[in-house]
């Protein structure tokens, strides 16, 4: 049960955001990391977020998302009766963060990595571009896309010897290889590649509206770009290729260029007492 405070905190954050109906799978829906649905006021023209535009479907629906660090937004439409404005108090998250003072990251040159690393972000950001608008899976409830123990959680970080690596940016789920891995929501396949120095064999698919999920270190895919996929059918197998100490799925979910935590879509929203961070950024 939240504090008194924090349930007067929620309240207040909620109100200041009634002109745009904000909710979300996530409780509370505005907190560090939630996908956060809206629809705005009657008219509107416009829609901005911190100044960057927002898409808006035909019927005045919208989603919006915070990263991992946030702690404020502001909201605002433009209308006939001039612009509203809502600015969002964004709930902080406690998240796993180990510190190893005595124990300091030897980095490793790996030549391979460096000569093809420029050319796989081109192309994972290249996928990316774009609005896609006539796909709803922005719109439904999130399924798991595997099944099998959350071993890593969105956030968890390590801090070797009083320097912070990079924070984990997506939901590890641990299944054997080989498990089938299913699309959490209808999409598009924008890429069916692989395998990536990181990410190994790695699926993208655009839900709409610049949702889109990545599954990571599968051992096959089994779709292609530009393929409709629905819900809980099939994108591939999962695997530990690329930068994987076992057979896992690494899912990760941007809000155009936000990185969300997938978990906080789905309908039971699962927990983990086992983080595991990340030292090199995912998609």
């Amino acid at each position: 049960m939240m504090p008194a405070l924090a349930v007067l905190a929620v309240a207040a954050a909620l109100a200041s955001a009634q002109p745009f109906d904000l909710h979300g799978p996530a409780t509370p829906p505005l907190q560090q990391g939630a996908l956060v649905r809206g629809h705005v006021p009657a008219g509107t023209t416009g829609l901005t977020l911190d100044g960057k535009p927002v898409a808006v479907a035909p019927d005045g629906s919208f989603i919006i998302g915070f990263g991992r660090d946030a702690t404020a937004a502001t909201l605002s439409a433009t209308t006939p009766q001039g612009v509203v404005t809502a600015p969002l108090t964004i709930e902080a998250r406690t998240y796993n963060i180990q510190s190893l003072p005595g124990v300091a990251k030897v980095p490793v040159p790996d030549a391979e990595f460096e000569a093809r690393r420029p050319a796989e972000l081109a192309a994972i950001t290249a996928a990316r571009a774009g609005l896609t608008t006539d796909v709803d899976g922005w719109q439904q409830v999130f399924i798991k896309p595997a099944q099998g123990r959350i071993s890593g959680v969105y956030g968890s970080q390590r801090i070797l010897a009083g320097v912070p690596g990079n924070p984990h940016a997506g939901l590890d789920i641990a299944a054997p290889a080989g498990a089938p891995v299913v699309a959490p929501a209808d999409g598009i396949v924008r890429l069916a590649q692989g395998p990536f120095t990181l990410e190994g064999n790695l699926v993208l698919l655009d839900h709409g509206y610049g949702l889109v999920s990545a599954f990571l270190h599968l051992s096959r895919i089994d779709v292609k770009v530009g393929q409709r996929v629905r819900q809980g059918e099939a994108l591939g197998l999962v695997g530990g290729t690329g930068r994987a100490s076992g057979p896992h799925l690494h899912w990760g979910l941007n809000w155009v260029a936000t990185r969300l935590d997938p978990a906080l879509l789905l309908a039971a929203q699962p927990k983990s007492s086992t983080p595991k961070p990340a030292t090199d950024p995912k998609p």
